[in-house]
């Protein structure tokens, strides 16, 4: 039976430009060639050395990993997502570490699709989380830390070493997710994931007095729910529960006279 023909893929940001070739002063712009053949600008001589920033194309064909190593700081969304052939002679810098990577210093360019992908399977419930859970949150998760920091550290602490009663531990379920992140390709979207979900915290406490402590305590509850919706198909309650933090959220219980 006839292999089914791998699907290559590069993201950019918004403007379409390849975020490599604009810091190496050679822009190239996917936007502007759908269909057509980009020749690389400056391509390497000892394949596939880093011979400059941008010596080769990258693409991937595991779309969970493709925003790795991509050059776009910081980490913003939206992102754009494209289709590439490689053409011509390709390589790869390791295909035992790296088999999803390829390189090549010609491709084309077929069409742009829909991004969240990028983010996982469940990309579009990811942002859901991110843009409209986690500002509505994270006031709280803030003032709940600065209104007791000892009591609240203590419970963090609980979560993170012990977990409750209907689910694990926060930091099993941390490491629970990374290595099903890492099992299914998606460690890359696991780490943009982090990154717009501290990038998120961070807008919606710009013009508060949170105190560090409590915008750290912040970041880890976001980043948890955001991460808990990247898997919320493949796990149960109880891993999802935990990377959650259900029960934090809850007043604390009352201490026996």
């Amino acid at each position: 039976m006839a292999r089914k023909p791998v699907t290559w893929y590069i993201a950019t940001p918004a403007d379409g430009i390849i975020e490599k070739s604009r810091h190496a002063g050679t822009p190239v712009n996917l936007a502007d060639n759908i269909g057509q053949v980009i020749d690389h600008p400056r391509p390497c001589t000892n394949l596939w050395f880093d011979e400059s920033e941008f010596s080769y194309f990258r693409m991937v064909k595991r779309v969970g990993e493709v925003l790795e190593d991509t050059g776009i700081w910081p980490v913003a969304w939206p992102v754009r997502l494209w289709i590439v052939e490689p053409l011509g002679e390709t390589g790869n810098w390791s295909r035992r570490y790296y088999p999803y990577r390829l390189l090549s210093h010609q491709i084309r360019v077929i069409q742009e699709i829909d991004a969240h992908p990028a983010l996982g399977t469940a990309g579009r419930d990811v942002l859901n989380v991110v843009q409209q859970e986690i500002p509505e949150r994270a006031g709280r998760w803030a003032a709940d830390w600065d209104a007791d920091p000892e009591g609240m550290r203590e419970r963090q602490w609980n979560w993170e070493q012990r977990g409750g009663p209907t689910c694990g531990s926060g930091q099993w379920a941390d490491s629970l997710a990374m290595a099903v992140s890492r099992n299914h390709r998606e460690s890359a979207a696991q780490t943009w994931i982090e990154h717009l979900a501290r990038n998120t915290v961070d807008q919606a406490l710009a013009d508060t007095d949170a105190s560090m402590m409590a915008r750290c305590y912040a970041y880890s509850r976001a980043t948890g729910r955001a991460v808990a919706a990247q898997h919320q198909n493949r796990f149960e309650p109880y891993v999802l529960d935990a990377l959650r933090g259900v029960g934090l959220d809850s007043p604390a219980p009352a201490v026996a006279a």
